[in-house]
């Protein structure tokens, strides 16, 4: 139950039917695995945390630099040279004292990756490599754990959800294809810093939506931001029934 000091602070909240006690209770006994703490990472965590999700891991190896600042809107200039996700641990308990969170600071091996995931009721891929990406995949799909991916590159973002709890839904793994999957970097590419950020919050928006269960979710749908145009599309994604991930014969 709610003490008088969380039911203040979720008020604007839990005044919406769609979430209303139940489904800030819901948010607050909640572990999330958030990996990767870039520009997709940084909105999703503070929101997150603002909404009061009870546990959050956050796994990323890298440390902050002057180049992250433009977009990684969780760190500040005294932060470079911090790990990120210590610096990110600080920012969020500053917005939420409340909110329990484990770090790790180096990237995991699958088996490790496994058992973290195993314990999560939601995990985000704010990754920006597909080997990454491939992996949380894989661990999700072991697990039946929902998975909200995020992925945004110069002035374009997209955003999906895979959850095998719903039927004939498809995993990451029945989109791209291991041998032709190509890693394009913000480094080499560039990004304007809104087009991570939007992309990363509305992350944020459907891990809250399938924690709390209400409304429509992305599940075995891509939804497709054009930066330039301000022009969203959105396609349907199909199961692949020989997946060597998530198809039956394979499991």
């Amino acid at each position: 139950m709610m003490n008088d000091d969380q039911l203040l602070r979720y008020s604007r909240q839990i005044m919406l039917p769609q979430v209303d006690i139940e489904g800030q209770e819901r948010l607050l006994d909640a572990h999330v695995l958030l990996v990767g703490m870039g520009g997709l990472g940084c909105p999703a965590a503070m929101y997150l945390a603002a909404a009061g999700i009870g546990r959050l891991t956050i796994i990323d190896p890298d440390v902050v630099d002057m180049t992250n600042l433009q977009r990684q809107v969780a760190f500040s200039t005294d932060d470079i040279g911090q790990f990120k996700v210590d610096a990110a641990a600080a920012r969020i308990s500053a917005i939420n004292p409340g909110i329990q969170i484990t770090t790790f600071n180096r990237k995991l091996n699958e088996t490790e990756l496994m058992g973290v995931i195993e314990q999560c009721d939601l995990v985000l891929d704010a990754t920006d490599n597909f080997e990454s990406r491939f992996a949380i995949n894989r661990c999700c799909v072991e697990h039946q754990v929902p998975l909200v991916s995020g992925a945004a590159i110069r002035l374009n973002g997209q955003l999906t959800v895979f959850d095998l709890m719903q039927n004939d839904a498809p995993c990451y793994r029945c989109l791209y294809s291991e041998d032709a999957a190509e890693d394009l970097s913000c480094s080499e590419s560039g990004i304007l810093g809104p087009v991570v950020g939007t992309i990363g919050t509305m992350q944020a928006l459907e891990a809250i939506k399938l924690l709390t269960g209400f409304g429509k979710t992305l599940s075995g749908r891509l939804l497709m931001f054009d930066a330039s145009t301000m022009e969203w599309q959105t396609m349907d994604l199909q199961k692949d029934p020989d997946c060597p991930v998530c198809s039956k014969s394979n499991q």
